[in-house]
């Protein structure tokens, strides 16, 4: 790829107009606005140590209509202030970071590689190694700070290429850039329409209007605010000393630097996991990392384990993963999203929309253990969840983060955003996806697979629902998990485990979930 310094040398990025405007803290973006300040959670991925890139992969059934993209995305996406606008301003000379709004040529943007698979090498092993080198670079700063590269290339029967988005956290929190991208796509059964994404479920609690019912009542509200305070007050607890000295002991766990990634995606049914999540009174976040964590053990148990000692007990290897303190960090977006409607209407209707980094961070302990019973991992995790749902960590947190940052100003915040990062091991995280095939820009999808790279972990998880599967992603730094595809298979083979406990165990039919 040509490097930003060449472009400079011959001269072809040219001044920029700066035109004023009012400030918007609710960052509602409206067409007429030329320039904005960065937003403080936006300025902390602009630092050195966390200058994180989100790539959404997306398989297509169909080659892509690079024309058909190239006249779709000025009446869609480049109408999203963030997708149009420049980062003008030197943070090093202590100037002030703003979104310029600019002119934005497509064909910066959308890359186009040549594909010759020499020495036999397999599609699947060359986009495996495009992604690789494509970690190994930055956006350039001198363009709007994302682009969009389409492989034509056949991995499989239902995907004929590979399109993928890669955007600078700057612009976004992953789960709302994910949810802007879905607002591109439509229906395949009607191009009319938006995808379906499930809601949010609450509980549902029948209350009695007794006199003994309104007691009960007021104790048991009395318990949950006392169980809110406490756990709260733990977790930031372990919030502040992670910061200041707490460190993950485990093999997972890699210096302090930037590496590139490799990445692998596994595909399992969704109806599995229904299963299991009906059966066990859960949700698909909970068998998610029920399996995650099962799939670790297992990882972990045969890597560190039996390699040591083939002869080593599973009370031994249980011993030694006992004693790995292995968390994940979780980057909960606070502020309040509209939906994928309200990102459609932004971009096609020019109307207003919440926008911006607002991320609090919650610490999630995984359990490491070789169980007897599957179903256990699935038991476990649910409580782990429970917990941190009865958490105001992510609030608090995030309030820590505002606070720093406006005391000890942006340096000092990243300092801490890059020690809890490179504090703790790994992401991980679940996203919902649509209900229905869906299409971009009429491209009928086969797959979707977030992931990113940038921060200072070994190993990333990301789940992404689609349809009737579930994408199961794997984002390693190569020198830490040197086999992926191993680690995948054991988190796919941890839900077959599961999944045939239930049935063993009569608590579930082997049929799809409903």
């Amino acid at each position: 790829m040509e490097s930003v310094i060449s472009r400079r040398k011959r001269g072809v990025i040219k001044p920029i107009e700066v035109k004023p405007m009012s400030k918007d803290e609710d960052a509602t973006f409206k067409e007429e606005e030329e320039e904005e300040p960065l937003s403080p959670g936006s300025l902390i991925f602009h630092r050195p140590t966390f200058n994180i890139h989100i790539l959404a992969i997306m398989g297509c059934r169909t080659p892509i209509n690079v024309d058909l993209i190239k006249a779709k995305l000025p009446l869609t996406l480049l109408k999203h202030p963030r997708f149009s606008s420049l980062v003008v301003g030197d943070a090093s000379k202590g100037e002030e970071l703003k979104w310029v709004r600019t002119e934005v040529n497509l064909d910066n943007h959308i890359i186009i590689p040549k594909i010759n698979l020499e020495n036999n090498i397999s599609p699947e092993k060359y986009v495996d190694n495009y992604i690789y080198n494509l970690s190994k670079t930055s956006l350039d700063k001198s363009r709007p700070l994302w682009d969009f590269h389409i492989l034509h290339v056949k991995t499989s029967e239902e995907t004929q290429a590979i399109g993928m988005f890669r955007i600078h956290h700057s612009l976004g929190d992953g789960s709302s850039l994910v949810s802007l991208l879905l607002a591109l796509m439509r229906k395949m059964s009607n191009p009319e329409e938006l995808p379906t994404i499930p809601p949010q479920k609450t509980s549902k609690n029948k209350t009695r209007n007794d006199e003994k019912g309104v007691f009960w009542r007021r104790v048991l509200g009395l318990w949950w605010v006392l169980t809110l305070c406490w756990n709260t007050l733990v977790d930031v607890a372990l919030f502040v000393a992670t910061t200041v000295f707490l460190k993950d002991d485990s093999p997972l766990k890699i210096p302090s630097v930037f590496t590139p990634r490799r990445v692998v995606y596994k595909m399992v049914s969704l109806d599995d996991l229904k299963l299991v999540k009906n059966a066990m009174g859960a949700t698909i976040n909970d068998v998610a990392l029920g399996v995650t964590e099962a799939g670790l053990s297992k990882y972990l148990s045969r890597k560190y384990g039996n390699e040591v000692n083939k002869h080593k007990s599973k009370e031994q290897i249980n011993k030694l993963l006992k004693k790995m303190r292995l968390r994940s960090v979780l980057l909960i977006n606070l502020r309040p999203s509209g939906g994928i409607q309200a990102l459609s209407d932004l971009m096609e209707k020019d109307a207003e929309a919440k926008w911006g980094n607002a991320v609090g961070y919650v610490i999630l302990p995984f359990t490491l253990a070789l169980r007897d019973n599957p179903l256990d991992y699935i038991r476990e995790a649910k409580a782990t969840v429970d917990r941190k749902k009865h958490s105001l960590e992510a609030l608090l947190t995030y309030s820590i983060s505002e606070f720093v940052m406006k005391l000890f100003g942006t340096k000092v915040a990243s300092v801490l955003s890059h020690r809890i990062n490179t504090h703790t091991t790994m992401c991980f995280s679940n996203l919902v996806g649509p209900l229905e095939e869906i299409g971009f820009y009429g491209h009928p999808m086969s797959f979707l697979a977030p992931t990113s790279y940038g921060q200072p972990h070994g190993l990333m998880i990301n789940f992404q629902s689609y349809v009737n599967k579930m994408t199961i992603v794997v984002s390693v730094d190569e020198d830490t998990v040197s086999d992926p595809h191993q680690l995948g298979d054991d988190i796919v083979e941890s839900l077959k485990l599961v999944k045939g406990a239930l049935i063993a165990q009569g608590l579930a039919k082997d049929e799809i979930a409903s």
